[in-house]
């Protein structure tokens, strides 16, 4: 059976001229996130793993070399790239980490298990209460689509995500987490937050990516277009529950892979758009989510791309393919978006992409990052 890959895939075709040196910026990494002091912001990590296995075992060396251990801050100890509990210490215990592509099936509730145990598994240097870091939770949203999501040799392990928040969040903010009825794919996780005066949700994403796979009917297994069609009904569903959300007085924040670079400043050496699908993809999301409505007709999500709007022209990039050399091939296809109520109330406050071969690990994206501001009349200065 043919799997869809995340994009771009290995081999590209050329379709337009390398950028010029002035176009291209020389890849640096990414400065990582101060740690956070306020009580009223909430840190948001999301990470497209490509395959929770390397995180459930010990390091495996093809994919590290001892000089790419993290060292803890304030700390000598070394912490493998692997380690979600490492992640979360080293970045100062977000108060949610956002994984996609987690590929674990889903009658495997021991593999679920396993990731609920390397999250919360104390760290050789929390051997004191005051070194001691917050307990998580891990909540799964898995496919269970028999037609579209079936996986290498039918085992399921396919697509997926996992949404850890921090243990003391649901009585703070009396967390909830859910899916929506339309994905049985494993690409939705939603996380409401609600205070007496915020209701926040914020969505776990995994996109599709647009292939000429055929797309199945979920129940009959009847042939409905392809995987491109599915990519655009994806996006219109996606779009009408974020609506219908505001519409009842909700923050929206989307994070995750959404499986399209927006434009040129978001591809090296160059943007994807070949074949010609890929650019009605990219069109229809950007007119759904990132306000450009003549693309089409009637009500979209009018968002912000957090980052995009906070660097500028800059070029960062998360998806860098392990086939090519690192910084050879790359695209910014991992980010977040918001409500343009939410970003013109203030709500978010700083993003960021940890673009290193380290951060990296055993995936082929890079984690990003971003702040969320809960108390609406303290408002950041916004850039013009």
């Amino acid at each position: 059976m043919s799997r869809e890959i995340s994009p771009p895939p290995a081999k590209r075709r050329k379709i337009s001229a390398h950028p010029s040196p002035a176009q291209a910026q020389p890849l640096r990494p990414s400065t990582p996130p101060l740690r956070i002091e306020d009580p009223h912001t909430m840190r948001v990590f999301s990470w497209n793993i490509n395959g929770i296995a390397p995180f459930l075992q010990k390091p495996i060396t093809t994919f590290f070399q001892p000089s790419r251990s993290v060292k803890a801050p304030d700390s000598k100890a070394v912490i493998p790239p692997a380690s979600l509990r490492g992640f979360l210490q080293r970045h100062g215990w977000p108060a949610v980490l956002f994984l996609q592509e987690t590929k674990i099936a889903s009658a495997d509730t021991k593999t679920q298990d396993a990731v609920e145990s390397a999250v919360n598994m104390r760290l050789p240097e929390e051997t004191s209460s005051a070194a001691r870091g917050p307990m998580y939770e891990t909540h799964f949203t898995l496919p269970n689509d028999p037609h579209n999501a079936r996986g290498l040799r039918g085992s399921g392990k396919v697509y997926g995500v996992c949404s850890i928040i921090r243990s003391d969040l649901f009585s703070t903010y009396k967390a909830h987490v859910r899916t929506v009825d339309w994905d049985r794919e494993g690409r939705v996780s939603v996380v409401e937050f609600q205070s007496t005066n915020k209701k926040l949700a914020l969505f776990n994403i995994y996109a599709v990516n647009g292939t000429n796979n055929p797309y199945r009917d979920p129940s009959t297994g009847a042939v409905r277009g392809t995987r491109h069609d599915r990519k655009l009904e994806f996006h219109r569903l996606l779009m009408e529950e974020c609506l219908k959300l505001e519409d009842e007085g909700w923050d929206i924040l989307l994070a995750g892979d959404m499986n399209v670079a927006p434009d040129t400043r978001d591809g090296y050496p160059r943007l994807r758009t070949f074949p010609q699908q890929h650019v009605l993809n990219r069109a229809d999301f950007k007119s759904k989510f990132l306000g450009e409505k003549k693309q089409t007709s009637g009500r979209v999500f009018d968002g912000v791309d957090i980052w995009r709007v906070t660097h500028g022209n800059e070029r960062r990039y998360t998806y860098y393919p392990r086939s090519r050399e690192w910084g050879s091939s790359c695209d910014r296809v991992d980010y977040v978006i918001v409500g343009k109520r939410t970003w013109e109330d203030g709500l978010v406050t700083v993003c960021g992409i940890l673009d290193s071969e380290a951060e990296r690990g055993p995936s082929d994206h890079v984690p990003i990052w971003v702040d969320i501001h809960l108390r609406k009349e303290e408002k950041m200065q916004r850039p013009d």
